[in-house]
């Protein structure tokens, strides 16, 4: 069955929000998987640990989701490259385990890459005609890095520096060359609603004071947080009246004047980037079902001493409030009776932002 299409208006006081079918539809997941994720830029998984030559990482990318197979790869240049990890004769999975090798050979047929991904031989091929092609190569994607983060896309609708620009502009002077991956203070959370749902609850302000009243609410100042629009992310600026739990920023600094307690960076479709005095949360929001969402907490240290204070210090309770609200909220959009809802023009900007952006990369 087609999808209805529908558009956002750009002036928030006139717009109606996503309609609810749009959250509960397979059909619009299915349009959402192939236009809006495999044309974005996702964080991939365990790059920080290949370095040495040799050394191949198979990972999927966005699991549940788009299921790409996908392998980095270290080169004997130490150039760690992300290629499709799919036998280009027959479409086998590659490599199937994390391994250090000179390169890759296929076990079906004996087909054998070099560790850039290039075709090297294919047994018993003799005879065939305007053979081997460039096709015959592993196809590689782009590999971006930023800090400890990487990242690829199936086929980027923008380019990296375009993406991620604004949030490289206002933060990048953090120390994000000295962030530690913080096992235990990372997670999943499994959560039985829709992926944007999850997004459209991060990027409103409104709730805030009623969902986490007893919680982030005292450790923000609501009368100043703020959101900010770029063209493929926003920034929601929260504040706070304590100077202690504030950054201390650097001279000429956009914010300088400001208590900034948390910098709250969500980026075109599903990630977010969430900066504390004490490192760098991050939220990937993967999509694994019409109505099931598992959501991945990464943290990143770099000042130990200042992981119990202010906005960044009870994330765990926080995500516990907002799943149990999200989830309340997947039920509702399920009605016969709702259809479409309104926009708070002064605290939701950051969701009519998200739904234009949507509405748009689902129409192609």
């Amino acid at each position: 069955m087609p999808v209805r299409d529908f558009s956002i208006d750009p002036a928030i006081e006139r717009a109606e929000t996503l309609p609810g079918e749009v959250y509960c539809d397979p059909a619009y997941f299915a349009v959402q998987r192939e236009r809006v994720f495999a044309r974005s830029w996702q964080i991939v998984p365990g790059a920080e640990r290949v370095r040495a030559p040799g050394h191949l990482l198979p990972v999927t990318l966005l699991e549940g989701c788009l299921d790409e197979p996908l392998l980095l790869a270290c080169g004997d240049d130490q150039a760690v490259r992300c290629l499709s990890n799919v036998c280009t004769h027959r479409g086998t999975v590659l490599v199937e385990g994390e391994c250090h090798a000179r390169g890759m050979r296929c076990r079906y047929h004996g087909r054998r890459f070099d560790l850039d991904g290039s075709f090297v031989a294919m047994p018993e091929f003799e005879g065939v005609e305007s053979f081997p092609t460039p096709a015959d190569d592993l196809r590689r994607l782009p590999l971006e890095r930023w800090g400890p983060l990487a990242f690829t896309s199936v086929d980027p609708a923008v380019p990296f520096e375009e993406w991620i620009g604004p949030v490289k502009e206002r933060v990048g002077w953090l120390p994000l060359d000295r962030a530690v991956f913080d096992p235990a203070g990372s997670r999943d959370y499994h959560m039985r609603a829709n992926w944007a749902l999850y997004c459209d609850n991060y990027l409103e302000e409104f709730h805030i004071p009623y969902v986490h009243n007893a919680s982030l609410s005292g450790a923000l100042d609501y009368s100043t947080y703020r959101t900010e629009l770029f063209p493929w992310c926003n920034l929601q600026l929260g504040t706070t009246r304590s100077r202690a739990d504030a950054f201390r920023l650097p001279a000429g600094h956009p914010d300088e004047g400001t208590l900034v307690a948390a910098w709250y960076w969500w980026l075109f479709p599903n990630l977010m980037l969430n900066f504390y005095p004490w490192g760098l949360s991050v939220n990937v929001v993967q999509p694994v079902g019409p109505e099931r969402t598992r959501v991945s907490f990464l943290s990143y240290v770099w000042d130990e001493s200042l992981r119990e204070q202010g906005a960044g210090s009870d994330l765990h309770r926080v995500e516990m409030e907002d799943e149990e609200v999200v989830e309340a909220v997947q039920k509702g959009v399920r009605s016969r009776i709702y259809h479409r809802g309104r926009y708070s023009p002064r605290r939701e900007v950051g969701t009519h932002h998200f739904h234009r952006l949507l509405a748009d990369a689902m129409r192609g």
